[in-house]
């Protein structure tokens, strides 16, 4: 039987070094060089060993390379955007330890504006999703969990994964408002899949990640009580 395991190691990172400096990556991806499908093969197989709900393994990974696709699916991920979110806070504060008003979400907001730009220039584009047996099974906090809990693991773990190979992702969700749209363009059966990302994958200009400013770890941490 032929050994599946990954064969590409191309930075060396430590685990930790990997956890600490994958970052959402926009403006330093590399839209001139191809990505291989071997590597992203590893970084899939590395992705198979993530946890899910009750091993059932529910998730899949669409990758596009076909330039006319991309350009359709760039053009879906932008009119999301210009959608907004149907559900924008209700007027309330939004629950964040970051500020809007700083300097790093100025970055923030410069890198998605080239990513806004460039999209469809991303050798890749990936959709993660997940398989269910009926769209129904969302609408409980229970079945949100253990779908969401069933694919975002696999998905974080491509992501660390592409880090270590040198590529860069990012998550965004902005062609969710156009998501039949996009089930449709890509052949997907919007009934039992649910889209949860669109992820560009590419390798990375450099690949000198840091670990990024954060609030201090003891404010997210609780001991027996909120």
């Amino acid at each position: 039987m032929p050994d599946s395991s990954p064969t590409s190691s191309a930075l060396g990172l430590t685990a930790d070094q990997v956890l600490t400096t994958t970052r959402a990556v926009r403006r330093r991806l590399d839209l001139t060089r191809p990505v291989p499908r071997e590597l992203i093969q590893e970084a899939v197989t590395v992705a198979t060993q993530a946890p899910s709900g009750r091993n059932q393994q529910q998730w899949d990974f669409v990758f596009v390379e076909d330039a006319a696709t991309k350009v359709e699916m760039a053009n879906l991920w932008r009119a999301g955007l210009a959608h907004g979110s149907p559900d924008e806070h209700h007027g309330l504060p939004l629950p964040t330890r970051g500020s809007f008003a700083s300097a790093e979400w100025g970055r923030i907001r410069g890198s998605l504006g080239y990513l806004v730009e460039h999209l469809h220039e991303v050798p890749v584009l990936m959709i993660p999703v997940v398989r269910v047996a009926s769209r129904a099974e969302l609408r409980t906090v229970h079945g949100q969990a253990h779908n969401w809990g069933s694919v975002l693991p696999a998905t974080w773990s491509f992501m660390l994964a592409a880090r270590q190979r040198g590529l860069g992702t990012c998550w965004t969700i902005g062609h969710l408002a156009y998501e039949r749209e996009m089930a449709d363009l890509l052949g997907l059966p919007f009934d039992t899949t649910v889209q949860v990302a669109l992820t560009p994958v590419a390798y990375t200009i450099g690949t000198d990640f840091k670990p990024a400013q954060r609030a201090d770890s003891r404010t997210f941490t609780h001991w027996n009580r909120w």
